[in-house]
């Protein structure tokens, strides 16, 4: 007798085959993740409405939620959105997590302790929230973790000794929260650390002697804390990025506003591994332990597990329902083996790249994206086509479009030989297109855009629509969906970036001319005023990253603005990297800590900034360069490689506009299309 399934266990079968495959039992973990982190960040609803259990989780339905090419949540950008809730550790369960951006919100709460398990989190922004409580000492764990932003909150107890576990740190900013005990000397073992901010707490004890050895550190900021000691002398290295004012205890030799030390103040000699030096209250500095155990405040909910039961009722289901379902899931697998067999034997002729290809194609049409329009076949040629920008949208990327084949050709195929430069988001290659002109393209991995096609196709009208001499020019772009990449095709600029010409030697061939540094500053602020202005086919920007870097020099030394609108195509957490290293260098505007907004102001500061860096030749802004300026001697701010030959009265007004341009408060900044006014009185002579 042969073997067969009554209707009815047929049926039942297909449903445990269901239930072990769907979402009913093994769920979408990441899904649930963030419906629980939503029921915790935005308890009323008011603001993460797109969110929702039907939602598609990486196709754009869910508000600051970006993921990666496989599919995983990779960031979560929602800074400045009103958050008034808890942050949940189910942020624990979004385990390729990259970038966590939640700042300038008001969260209450703790930080759980299960945001340690993001192992691949590199930049972590908590900060100008509520949040309260300790620093989490598993936080050490997060190997990748590169930034950690916990400023402007309410978080006590000690900073955990651990934190001198993240070799790859690179900011850590404390700033302004109510942090007591000692500076732990484990944080000078932080190889990579660029920046610590430990300013506005209640640390006390002294100076860590092996912060003075972090290789890489250029800021450190203690200001208004109970400090005391010998300040170890090697932090004269960080010149005015080592601030320490307000703490009255402290005292060293060589630091303009420390009284000397006496003999009471020298380190321990028995323990250099601890604080250099400090006495407090009575207490040496061997005394003072480097963390304190502060609890938190605990109630029934939040020191206990609550997932641990749920967690057990699932895998009891899931047994059961696997014990059922293995005889009936083994004999539709042999069915299934058979007919899948037959049908092999029947179609061996077909070869694997075409199957393949079939695969791919399906995959594609089905897909549906508005990316999709952006990639043509190769034998599309952008040189034949009419270059009229007064069209619609459509036209108007169609005049701009490159295929793949002649991107290709033109860098050589991305030959290491044309690379230019490399960033964490792109790289950036010479070619030569066919007419002849040659052109620097970059390219872009579509995981560093935004994932909503209708943003990223924006932000793509947005930089076909900038037109101006001093906007280095987009002469287009082409989307590959295969390559999983976007190029674009910039004219190339001959002579380098401003950087080039700053901290010359004498005798090195490239010392700008007085006449030409006018003309620079000119045509930079031409070039911002131009971004800053809305026009009827171009809105108002504002660029978000000026630096020296970013003024190109093309042969005649006019300048030219690179990357003006780019923003509008990356990712936040992208957007947030590349801040990084601008407010390293001092471009960033220091009203972007409170507010964590870009004006039109912000870019005057980084003018400000700029027009220092032209008059002196130098990269770093020195407190004596801005006294001079405030006390009208220009002569003292010039760049000595000039020998004199400038014109005062320029100088004199240049410095003023440097001043004023980058002042702190952004309502004493002037608009650049007032700058750009003045700048024009300088064809005139008094």
């Amino acid at each position: 007798m042969g073997f067969s399934f009554s209707p009815l266990t047929f049926l039942f079968s297909l449903l445990v085959f269901a239930l072990l495959n769907s979402k009913w039992v093994c769920g979408d973990t990441e899904l649930r993740a963030l419906m629980d982190i939503k029921a915790a960040l935005d308890p009323k609803g008011h603001y993460l409405s797109s969110w929702t259990i039907n939602g598609k989780l990486c196709g754009g339905s869910f508000e600051g939620v970006g993921c990666n090419e496989k599919g995983q949540v990779a960031n979560i950008s929602l800074q400045g959105k009103g958050l008034s809730g808890k942050l949940s550790p189910a942020i624990a369960e979004l385990k390729q997590l990259t970038g966590l951006y939640l700042h300038y919100n008001s969260l209450q709460g703790t930080i759980p302790r299960e945001i340690a398990n993001l192992t691949n989190l590199s930049d972590m922004y908590l900060n100008v929230n509520n949040l309260s409580g300790e620093i989490p000492p598993e936080i050490g764990k997060m190997e990748n973790l590169q930034v950690l932003q916990l400023c402007y909150n309410q978080l006590t107890g000690s900073i955990p000794t651990q934190l001198g576990s993240l070799k790859k740190l690179v900011v850590l900013a404390l700033q302004s929260n109510q942090l007591a005990g000692a500076i732990p000397a484990s944080l000078g073992d932080l190889r990579m650390l660029m920046r610590l901010d430990l300013s506005s707490n209640r640390l006390f004890g002294s100076l860590p002697s092996t912060l003075a050895d972090a290789p890489s550190l250029q800021v450190l900021d203690v200001r208004n804390n109970t400090l005391s000691g010998n300040v170890p002398p090697a932090l004269k290295r960080l010149d005015e990025g080592f601030l320490y004012e307000y703490n009255l205890g402290l005292c060293g030799l060589g630091f303009s506003s420390l009284k000397t030390c006496n003999a009471s103040d020298h380190s321990n000699p028995e323990r250099p591994d601890k604080p250099y030096g400090a006495s407090f209250g009575g207490t040496s500095a061997k005394d003072i332990p480097e963390t304190a155990n502060v609890p938190l405040p605990c109630n029934g909910t939040h020191c206990q597990n609550s997932s641990k039961p749920k967690q057990s009722a699932s895998i009891i289901v899931g047994i059961v329902v696997f014990a059922i379902a293995v005889p009936t899931i083994g004999v539709l697998t042999f069915t299934q083996y058979r007919r899948r067999k037959q049908e092999l034997g029947n179609s061996i002729d077909i070869s694997d790249n075409s199957l393949i290809m079939n695969q791919a194609k399906s995959a594609y049409q089905k897909n549906g994206s508005p990316l999709a329009s952006l990639e043509y076949s190769n034998g599309w040629d952008p040189l034949a086509e009419s270059r009229n920008f007064m069209g619609d949208t459509h036209d108007a990327f169609h005049s701009f479009r490159f295929n793949l084949e002649e991107v290709e050709t033109a860098t050589q195929y991305f030959s290491d030989l044309n690379l230019l430069r490399k960033s964490i988001f792109s790289a950036t290659y010479k070619g030569m297109l066919r007419d002849g002109s040659v052109v620097a393209i970059k390219r872009i991995s579509k995981t560093s855009c935004k994932s909503d096609d209708s943003e990223f196709l924006k932000g793509l009208h947005v930089l076909t629509s900038l037109r101006n001499e001093n906007l280095v020019r987009l002469r287009g772009f082409c989307c590959s969906r295969g390559r999983g990449e976007c190029f674009l095709v910039y004219d190339f600029v001959h002579n380098g970036n401003l950087s080039c010409y700053l901290d010359v030697n004498e005798g090195e061939g490239r010392v700008l001319e007085w006449s030409t540094r006018v003309s620079i500053v000119k045509g930079i602020a031409k070039g911002i005023a131009y971004l800053h202005a809305y026009k009827p086919n171009k809105p108002a920007l504002v660029h978000q990253n000026i630096s020296a870097e970013k003024v190109l020099i093309d042969q005649r030394f006019n300048p030219m603005l690179s990357d003006s609108g780019l923003h509008n195509l990356l990712t936040d957490d992208i957007v947030f990297s590349v801040l990084k290293a601008s407010a390293a260098k001092g471009y960033l505007a220091p009203e972007y800590t409170t507010t964590g907004r870009f004006t039109e102001k912000s870019d005057v500061y980084a003018f400000g900034v700029l027009l220092f860096q032209i008059l002196s030749g130098k990269r770093k802004i020195t407190s004596s360069m801005r006294l001079a300026a405030e006390s009208s001697r220009p002569q003292e701010l010039i760049d000595p490689n000039l020998h004199g030959r400038f014109i005062e009265y320029e100088a004199a007004k240049l410095a003023k506009m440097a001043l004023l341009c980058s002042h702190e408060s952004p309502f004493e900044r002037p608009m650049m299309e007032a700058i750009v006014l003045e700048l024009e009185s300088f064809n005139i002579c008094p």
